[in-house]
């Protein structure tokens, strides 16, 4: 039998966790894999559900947009709904989030629609969501439109090859070259005599900016396929002789046991030996490789939303601590990705 005792100092613990959660600033930041600049999140002073519109009538609270709720055993938690919208990149990170967020806040409902990274400013932009989740960088004129993300993990990109090509390693020009019809035989970079297919995916797919941007060919690729989803990719490139394609990292990964981290569905391997990611000028696509500033194909995962920090309701500030928290921080490193680049996040 749970110590009923143990049980309430969680919950009570929990509680004055989410009353002040935003009382120490906690190091965030956005941008790219190199040089990244920090921010803090605003402290609230402790007004954290001032505004949240609840109120309290005959000993109870009631719960309207978001707030309070005293539970059967007299302890207050967290209530509310949360909107997610964007990348399909970040789909294993911010599921296996949600669902620890909503077991330790069980009075919090997260959904999430993985519509892709431009859709989820959209959304945000629209008011449809609370918070933008992009697998790329803001552009200037989304920051002009008053929009921050906050950099929550970093994200390789691999380059992968179908499982019978020989090839292993290419150079940065070769990729750019490949990807712009430049190359179009994998015999003139060593490989087989074999045509090169590009496989790439949709327009508006943070995935593809980033890697368009980084490489510097944004708008100049010639893909023979535009998929929808990172998976649909590499189950392109494993089926597909002469195939190259463009993957996540924790696609790769295998993923976490579930015990591991409370909740994986699973989602996420190495595509069962049935695609290869090569090296790009000897560097090897690995999670140390990003954290040491070797790979060059890396980018930010974001959680974006519109205004000011302190602006935002009780739950979306709350959101972004669990994510910033040292759960939130192992949960990134155990679906396979690599742990934001700068400060505790507490």
């Amino acid at each position: 039998m749970r110590d009923g005792r143990k049980g309430f100092g969680r919950r009570m613990r929990l509680a004055a966790e989410a009353l002040f959660a935003f009382a120490l600033p906690a190091i965030v930041c956005f941008g790219g894999c190199g040089g990244i600049q920090a921010y803090r999140l605003e402290a609230d002073g402790g007004k954290t559900y001032a505004d949240s519109g609840t109120s309290q009538k005959g000993g109870e609270m009631r719960q309207e947009a978001g707030g309070l709720r005293q539970t059967e055993d007299g302890c207050m938690e967290p209530t509310g709904s949360l909107q997610l919208a964007g990348s399909s990149s970040m789909e294993k990170l911010t599921d296996a989030l949600a669902e620890c967020f909503m077991e330790r806040y069980p009075g919090i409902t997260v959904t999430v629609q993985f519509t892709g990274s431009s859709a989820g400013i959209e959304s945000v932009l629209r008011g449809s969501a609370d918070i933008a989740i992009t697998s790329r960088e803001l552009s200037e004129e989304e920051k002009a439109g008053g929009l921050t993300g906050y950099a929550v993990a970093l994200d390789g990109i691999a380059v992968c090859v179908d499982s019978g090509n020989p090839v292993t390693e290419i150079t940065w020009q070769q990729l750019r070259d490949i990807y712009t019809g430049k190359i179009t035989n994998w015999s003139s970079i060593g490989g087989g005599d074999m045509p090169v297919v590009l496989i790439g995916r949709e327009a508006g797919s943070g995935t593809r900016e980033a890697f368009e941007e980084l490489l510097g060919i944004r708008g100049r690729c010639t893909y023979a396929n535009e998929l929808d989803s990172t998976g649909a990719v590499m189950a392109r490139v494993a089926s597909t002789p002469g195939a190259v394609g463009y993957l996540s990292f924790d696609v790769l990964h295998p993923a976490a046991e579930p015990a591991e981290w409370k909740g994986a569905k699973g989602r996420g391997s190495d595509g069962g030996g049935r695609v290869c990611a090569i090296a790009l000028d000897g560097i090897a696509p690995t999670a140390e490789n990003v954290r040491d500033g070797k790979y060059p194909l890396c980018r930010p995962f974001l959680m974006v939303i519109r205004g000011e920090l302190s602006a935002q309701r009780d739950i979306v500030r709350l959101w972004l601590r669990y994510a910033y928290s040292a759960e939130g921080q192992d949960i990134a490193e155990k679906v396979g990705l690599v742990k934001k680049a700068a400060g505790k996040g507490e």
